[in-house]
C-alpha cells in the first residue's frame, strides 16, 4: 500500500463545501456602455466550486477594474444545482450574461449566441491553452469557449481500512475492486467498501467511470449513444457491486459531495474523487491515512474521466467585445490565473499554468492519469439533455435492469 500523502498549504485552501453558495446577483446597469459614466458594464455569471469561489472572482474583478477603470464587472454566483435553470431563464428573457462559466455549450453555438474564442482573446492568450483542452471546446473545428479548469478523477483509498480488511494492495481491476470493497464492507460499524454516488448531483460522472471503464461510450459530436451495447458491462458491474453489499446503503439516491464527506471521516474504503478532495481532507481530517491511485477498470487498463469547464462570451452587444477581450486576457495571465486555479484545487488549462504548478505534489496523481482522460461529448447539442437524463434516471439502476435504465436515458435524450 502506498504511504499517506502530505500536501501543501496552498492546496489545502481548496476545501470544498456543498456547492450551495447563494447568488449575489448582478448589480448596477446590466446594459453595455453606460452613457452617464462612460463605462462599459460586463455581467459575469459563474457557479460556486467552493467556499473560495466568490472571493476569488471578487479579487480578479478588483484587480481588473483597477487596471481598466472604464470597465465595470457585475458578478453573480450560483450553485451548480441552480446554474442550468438560471442561465436558461436569462437567455429566454434576453438577459444572457456577457461572460458565463459553465459546461455544455454546443446548443448556444447552434443558436449563434457565442463569440468564437479567437474573437475574444489575444493571439498570445489563445496560444497558451493546452491544445487538447482547446480542441475539446470546438464545434465544427472552431473553438467557441475558453477552457477554464480541468479535472481528472482518481481513486481515493483509505489505507487503514483496506489493511484491516486484509487487502494488501489497492485494486486495479473490477474483480479486485469488488473483492476489496466486499471485504471492507464486512468490517461492519457503518463502514462501506466503495462509495458509489448515483444521486442527481453528478450521476453522469459515476456512470462514466463504470461504463467507460468497461469499454463503453456516451457518443461523440455527431451522436449520443447511451444505449450502446458497449455500455452494458459497466452498468451490470454497478449492479453487481450493489447486490454484493460492496457499496454504501441506497447508492441510487446518494450524492457525491455528502458521500465524500463520509470518506473523509474514515467510514468508506474507496471512492472516486477530484483534485479538490485533497484540500477537503487536509481541512476535515488531516490525519487520514490514504492514497490516490488510478481508477480500476474492467481489465486494468489506464483510464480517467476528464472534465473541463469553460468560459464563454455571449454576443449581446458588439460594443462590449473589446472589454470582454481585456477581461479574458487579464484573467488568463499567469499571475492572476495560477493562484485562482491553485486555490480551487483544479488542474490548469494553460501551458504557463501547468509549468507554474508542475512541482505541486498534490496534483501529480491526477496529472499522471490525465493523458488517458476521456471527456463528455459536450460539443454535441444533445449532451445537455443526456446530462439531465443521467441525473434524473441513472440512480434507478439500483432497482431496475441495467439495460432498461440505459434505454430510458436514451429515449429521454432522443425526445429532447
Amino acid at each position: 500500500m502506498k504511504k499517506s500523502l502530505r500536501f501543501s498549504a496552498a492546496i489545502a485552501l481548496a476545501a470544498t463545501a456543498t456547492l450551495t453558495l447563494a447568488s449575489c446577483g448582478f448589480g448596477g446597469d446590466a446594459g453595455g456602455d453606460d452613457a452617464a459614466s462612460g463605462k462599459t458594464t460586463l455581467d459575469l455569471l459563474v457557479p460556486s466550486y467552493s467556499d473560495n469561489t466568490q472571493g476569488l472572482w471578487e479579487d480578479v474583478i478588483d484587480g481588473f477594474e483597477a487596471a481598466n477603470p472604464d470597465i465595470t464587472v457585475n458578478l453573480e454566483v450560483q450553485s451548480w444545482d441552480n446554474l442550468d435553470s438560471v442561465i436558461t431563464t436569462k437567455i429566454s428573457g434576453g438577459e444572457a450574461p456577457d461572460i458565463f462559466n459553465g459546461g455544455p455549450f454546443a446548443g448556444y453555438v447552434a443558436d449563434d449566441l457565442l463569440y468564437p474564442a479567437a474573437d475574444v482573446v489575444s493571439p498570445d492568450t489563445l496560444s497558451d491553452f493546452q491544445d487538447s483542452f482547446l480542441a475539446n471546446a470546438e464545434v465544427d473545428g472552431t473553438a467557441y469557449a475558453l477552457p477554464l479548469i480541468a479535472s481528472a478523477r482518481a481513486l481515493f483509498v483509505n489505507n487503514a481500512l483496506l489493511e484491516q480488511a486484509g487487502v494488501a494492495e489497492a485494486p486495479t481491476t473490477w474483480d479486485e475492486l469488488l473483492d476489496a470493497a466486499t471485504k471492507v464492507s464486512a468490517l461492519g460499524n457503518g463502514i462501506a467498501g466503495y462509495g458509489m454516488p448515483l444521486g442527481s448531483e453528478e450521476a453522469q460522472a459515476e456512470a462514466a467511470v463504470w461504463l467507460w471503464g468497461g469499454g463503453g461510450t456516451f457518443g461523440d459530436a455527431d451522436a449520443i449513444t447511451i444505449d450502446d451495447p458497449s455500455n452494458l458491462p459497466g452498468a451490470e458491474q454497478i449492479k453487481k457491486m450493489i447486490d454484493a453489499g460492496a457499496t454504501q446503503a441506497d447508492p441510487g439516491s446518494t450524492d457525491r459531495s455528502p458521500l465524500m464527506d463520509i470518506f473523509i471521516q474514515g467510514k468508506i474504503g474507496m471512492q472516486v474523487g477530484l483534485p479538490p478532495t485533497v484540500g477537503q481532507i487536509a481541512e476535515g481530517n488531516p490525519d487520514l491515512d490514504y492514497s490516490i491511485v488510478p481508477i480500476p477498470t474492467k481489465d486494468g487498463s489506464a483510464f480517467t474521466l476528464g472534465v473541463m469547464d469553460q468560459l464563454m462570451a455571449f454576443k449581446n452587444d458588439e460594443d462590449k467585445q473589446d472589454a470582454i477581450t481585456k477581461f479574458f486576457d487579464y484573467y488568463y495571465s499567469a499571475d492572476v490565473y495560477v493562484p485562482w486555479v491553485q486555490t480551487e484545487g483544479f488542474l490548469p488549462v494553460t501551458k504557463s499554468g501547468a509549468e507554474a504548478l508542475s512541482g505541486e505534489e498534490a496534483l501529480k496523481p491526477f496529472l499522471d492519469v490525465l493523458p488517458g482522460a476521456q471527456f463528455y461529448p459536450s460539443t454535441n447539442t444533445q449532451w445537455a439533455a443526456a446530462d439531465g437524463a443521467f441525473k434524473s434516471l441513472f440512480g434507478q439502476i439500483q432497482t431496475k435492469p441495467a439495460q432498461d435504465v440505459l434505454t430510458e436515458i436514451q429515449a429521454q435524450v432522443d425526445a429532447g
